[in-house]
């Protein structure tokens, strides 16, 4: 035994992603991931102080914060998404180390990716976003934000 902890859960997932370029390994950061924690609880407030004004700004702000709380938690693990995986990479790798234990937390994630991406590429015809889902958003946000901030100090960085 090594003595070294490491996370295995979702490692067949997140390695395909690394091997693929849509995740890279870098040096764990824990400076960097509580900037990201920071900037996704200014999000949050400010998706809560629009919501009421201008829905899809809200909800893009909820999604922002909620992309920046899982990154942080990559940060941690001395992971990034490239701009090859961008954020699908974040959804797909969240997905697979997290749920569970984060279960739905987790996977609404990819339902504000995919919403987000609606709202900013809107179809002819498509449905505008509601308070409802801005509220859903914004809930799930301070979730992954409260979960990024727990595994802060327990998480270790990831080692392929």
């Amino acid at each position: 035994m090594s003595g070294v902890l490491q996370w295995e859960k979702g490692r067949d997932t997140v390695d395909a992603l690394l091997t693929a370029r849509r995740m890279e390994e870098v040096p764990a950061n824990r400076e960097h991931a509580e900037r990201l924690i920071e900037q996704a609880r200014r999000h949050v407030l400010s998706a809560e102080r629009v919501r009421e004004d201008d829905l899809e700004l809200a909800f893009s702000a909820a999604y922002d914060a909620a992309r920046k709380a899982l990154t942080a938690v990559f940060a941690i693990q001395g992971l990034r998404p490239t701009s090859q995986g961008g954020h699908v990479a974040v959804s797909e790798a969240a997905r697979a180390q997290f749920d569970p234990p984060m279960g739905r937390v987790v996977t609404r994630f990819e339902w504000m990716r995919r919403t987000r991406n609606a709202a900013e590429y809107p179809q002819v015809g498509a449905p505008e976003i509601d308070v409802d889902e801005v509220s859903d958003a914004i809930a799930s946000a301070t979730q992954m934000l409260d979960f990024a901030v727990t595994v802060l100090d327990v998480l270790p960085p990831y080692r392929k």
